[in-house]
């Protein structure tokens, strides 16, 4: 993708919409959509990379209720032209069109690479990469079996999205991590699982989620890797001008 002068490419993560409850979610959803409306003007595409909502599952003709504003300023973007991808997260995994067919919206469901003025990137959510994460990679394997999705189907969805979010809840794939901590470079398990990676390929930017915590970390001379925070604690998010990439804060 080539960027056309004066342009950028914008890139966000971990809104977690819908939590802790609605009241709480309202103020920050209003903050998200104020930030999509100011880079309109200028976006070349925007990436958002997962945990868009704190949960969200979809049927063949009912999704979840609420979100109306993101959902309206997010269809208002890709009907002016600028492209908009979304990554899911471990929080809203289950979806199986609904962005494609009314957003226009492609949805990944694996990291991919991109290519924007010669620079090369890395994309994806962050959950269940490297060497840690176990229990959730065990959890993750429940969540994504189709048998496990093939019941939550034929449930009613207001017993189906209760439930889900029953599990969730309990087993931890949906309260944010609201108080996430640097484990130091050695033991970010996205740093080690990028530098694995860049043993067989280089990549000039490797963008994440999921671990909430704005980072920009130098792989080496020429390689970084950059975690985009959140939208609960710290509403940052990244910038690409077609030359460098930087996080920035939302005021």
């Amino acid at each position: 993708m080539h960027i056309p002068e004066g342009k950028k490419i914008y890139f966000a993560s971990d809104n977690h919409l819908g939590a802790p409850t609605k009241e709480a979610s309202s103020i920050r959803e209003k903050k998200f959509v104020a930030w999509l409306d100011e880079i309109k003007e200028d976006a070349a595409a925007i990436f958002l990379l997962g945990d868009l909502f704190d949960f969200w599952a979809e049927y063949k003709t009912v999704v979840p209720k609420g979100f109306t504003r993101t959902l309206g300023k997010l269809a208002e973007i890709t009907d002016s032209g600028i492209p908009v991808y979304f990554f899911v997260g471990n929080h809203d995994l289950w979806m199986y069109g609904y962005f494609e067919e009314e957003l226009n919206i492609p949805v990944y469901h694996k990291p991919k690479e991109f290519t924007f003025n010669d620079t090369t990137f890395f994309i994806g959510h962050g959950d269940g990469l490297g060497p840690k994460d176990k229990g959730y990679k065990r959890m993750k394997k429940v969540f994504t079996n189709p048998f496990s999705q093939w019941l939550f189907r034929w449930l009613h969805p207001d017993i189906g999205v209760r439930l889900a979010q029953h599990l969730s809840v309990k087993n931890k794939l949906i309260s944010g991590d609201e108080d996430a901590k640097f484990l130091g470079e050695d033991n970010e398990w996205l740093v080690q699982y990028c530098k694995r990676k860049l043993e067989t390929k280089h990549r000039d930017y490797f963008v994440f989620g999921h671990r909430h915590l704005p980072l920009e970390i130098d792989l080496n001379p020429k390689s970084k890797y950059i975690n985009l925070g959140d939208w609960i604690v710290y509403y940052t998010y990244a910038v690409f001008d077609g030359k460098t990439m930087v996080l920035k804060k939302h005021h």
